[in-house]
Order: C-alpha cells, then sequence, then structure tokens
C-alpha cells in the first residue's frame, strides 16, 4: 500500500494568506465584470445602429413604392432615431475610456450628457405628436390601409421589440442611463407603430377614426413622464447627488459586517456613469499594527468593489480606544455608525 504522501509546503497557508488570495480573487472576479459590462453596453449601442440602419432602409424602400406620406414621416424618424443612436455610441465609447491625467475620475458623466439629449429628443417627439393628436382628433381622417406600409410597420415593431429587449438586459446588468434612455426612444417607436395598427383594426372594424388621435395622446404621456425621469438620473449624475437610501444602507452592512470594523461615519458616496464613489470613515481598535489595520481596509475596499463592480473606495481608518470588561473580557467600544 503507498504511503500517503506529505502535503507540499503550501498546502497550508495562515488566516492573513488566506484572506489575501481570497482578496486577490475578489479583484479578478470584479475585473470581470467590468469587462462583461463593458461589452454588453457597446454591443447595445452597435445593435441600436444596426436596427436604426435597418429600418430606414425597408422605410426608404416602402415610401418609394407607395409615395405616401405617413411612409416619409415614419422614415424622418428612424433617421432621428439614428442620429440619437449614433451619438449614444459615442457617448458610451467615451464613457468606458479609462481615467486619465486630465480626467482622473474617468469619463462616466458622459452618459449622463447622452441621458439628457436622449430625453430632449424624447419630448420633442412626444409634444409634435400632442400637436398631430390634436389636429387628428379636430379633423378626423381615415388611416390608408396601404398593404406595403402595413408589412413595414409589423417588421418595424417585431425588429424594434428585439433591440428593446435586448436593451433591457443590458439595463439590468449595467444600469446605464444612457442605454435606458435610447430605450425609451425605441418603445416610444414600438408603442407608435403598433398603436397605428391598432386604430387601422379599430377603423376598419368600427369605423372609429377618433382611435388614432385618442392613442397618440396616451403615448405622449407615457414618454412625456419617462423623458423627465431620465433628465431627473441624468441630473442626479451631473450633480453628485447621494445615492439612495437602500444602497447607502447596503454599503453599511457590508462595512460593518467585516470583523475588525467597530464603527463607521462620514459615508458619501455619488455616481459618475458606471462607477460609483465611495468615501467613509472606519473605526478600529487603536491598539493594533498598522498592518492589521491596512489589511482589514482593504478587505473592505474588495468586498465593496464585489457588491459594486465599478466602484472606487477610499477608506479611512480611525484609532479608537477599546477597553476589555474585567469580568467577561468583551469589548465594550460602541460602534459609531453615522451618515
Amino acid at each position: 500500500m503507498k504511503k500517503a504522501q506529505k502535503a507540499g509546503p503550501r498546502a497550508s497557508c495562515s488566516p492573513k494568506e488566506s484572506r489575501i488570495v481570497t482578496e486577490e480573487q475578489d479583484k479578478v472576479f470584479t475585473q470581470d465584470q467590468n469587462e462583461e459590462h463593458s461589452r454588453l453596453m457597446r454591443s447595445a449601442t452597435y445593435a441600436a445602429v444596426g436596427v436604426a440602419l435597418t429600418l430606414i432602409a425597408i422605410k426608404l424602400f416602402a415610401y418609394l413604392a407607395t409615395n405616401s406620406v405617413a411612409m416619409l414621416s415614419t422614415l424622418v424618424d428612424s433617421l432621428l432615431d439614428l442620429l440619437a443612436s449614433g451619438i449614444n455610441l459615442f457617448a458610451v465609447r467615451q464613457a468606458l475610456v479609462p481615467a486619465d491625467r486630465d480626467h482622473r475620475f474617468g469619463h462616466g458623466k458622459a452618459e449622463a450628457l447622452a441621458g439628457l439629449f436622449q430625453a430632449a429628443i424624447i419630448m420633442g417627439s412626444a409634444v409634435f405628436l400632442l400637436f398631430q393628436a390634436g389636429e387628428r382628433l379636430l379633423n378626423p381622417k381615415p388611416i390608408q390601409a396601404e398593404t406595403v406600409g402595413i408589412i413595414i410597420m409589423v417588421i418595424s415593431i417585431l425588429l424594434t421589440l428585439g433591440l428593446v429587449w435586448y436593451q433591457r438586459h443590458v439595463i439590468r446588468k449595467t444600469r446605464s442611463v444612457a442605454i435606458s434612455a435610447d430605450s425609451l426612444h425605441y418603445v416610444g417607436d414600438l408603442l407608435i407603430n403598433s398603436s397605428v395598427i391598432l386604430a387601422l383594426v379599430l377603423e376598419m372594424v368600427f369605423l372609429w377614426h377618433y382611435a388614432d388621435g385618442l392613442f397618440a395622446i396616451l403615448i405622449a404621456g407615457i414618454l412625456l413622464y419617462s423623458a423627465i425621469a431620465i433628465i431627473r438620473t441624468s441630473f442626479a449624475d451631473l450633480m453628485d447627488e447621494e445615492l439612495g437610501e437602500e444602497e447607502r444602507e447596503n454599503i453599511k452592512t457590508i462595512v460593518l459586517s467585516q470583523p475588525g470594523v467597530l464603527g463607521l461615519h462620514d459615508l458619501r458616496t455619488r455616481r459618475s456613469g458606471q462607477q460609483v464613489f465611495m468615501q467613509m470613515h472606519i473605526d478600529m481598535d487603536g491598539s493594533i499594527s498598522l498592518h492589521d489595520a491596512h489589511l482589514i481596509a482593504d478587505t473592505v475596499e474588495v468586498r465593496l468593489m464585489a457588491e459594486y463592480p465599478e466602484a472606487e473606495a477610499i477608506v479611512h481608518q480611525d484609532p479608537v480606544t477599546v477597553t476589555a470588561d474585567a469580568e467577561t473580557g468583551d469589548n465594550p467600544a460602541t460602534p459609531r455608525n453615522e451618515p
């Protein structure tokens, strides 16, 4: 029978070595997440530009075949989509550029600027839609049911639906303001094209000429409400607004759950595009070595970055006096947990 081989010199390691290995693994995992987010955001912008170009091509063909003014208006709308998505593509690429000598905190605010631009386009489209709806309600006219036009609208809906689905997937992963605004723009197109077909069906079946105008007013209201939400989010990033209370509480929970951290105070946060910036003071036993205090702070930063892959955390260590209880040996230091 073979004797069991002795474990090599690295078979066991100290708690400090294990913690360092774990921290390095977390850093690699965080870097992989950052690269995945960047890839998703780029692919979403490329997809939007590709869909816009495809819609322009088929709508141009339909307009030349039918000479329809309605088809010309949808063609112009797709041209605006291409302009908005092109600017969004540039903004996202700029936002993902790493920090440099002149931009130490990165270029994340380009996303918020793109969000404002997209919101302006959406609000302009909504206002134009309201005027068109009012004119249609005052002077109802039958919708021209051209076969080519209906086919083009169905194709447009299917392509836009696929794009919106993918954009929502990217938004859930990255929480990108720019992609969210671009998605809202295409949701508006999706609602408009769907309402045209639904209004056409109502007119053909019930001879109801007012459906088109009423649907347009409803869609315009939805677009205006959503555009205002995008503007608020973009301004929050540009004005360095604090993260929401739920996220701040989550940060506090992560920090205070780390062994060796006795308290937390002076927490400051902000978001810039994909990046989250955090600054905080943590209380530690003043009798531990500087090396141990640094390891604790490093571990806090790594755990925060694991939760927020694009985060940059600055942790200041404050020493506190800890007096052991004479009977139990416990340290009755009261942790500070201030805003």
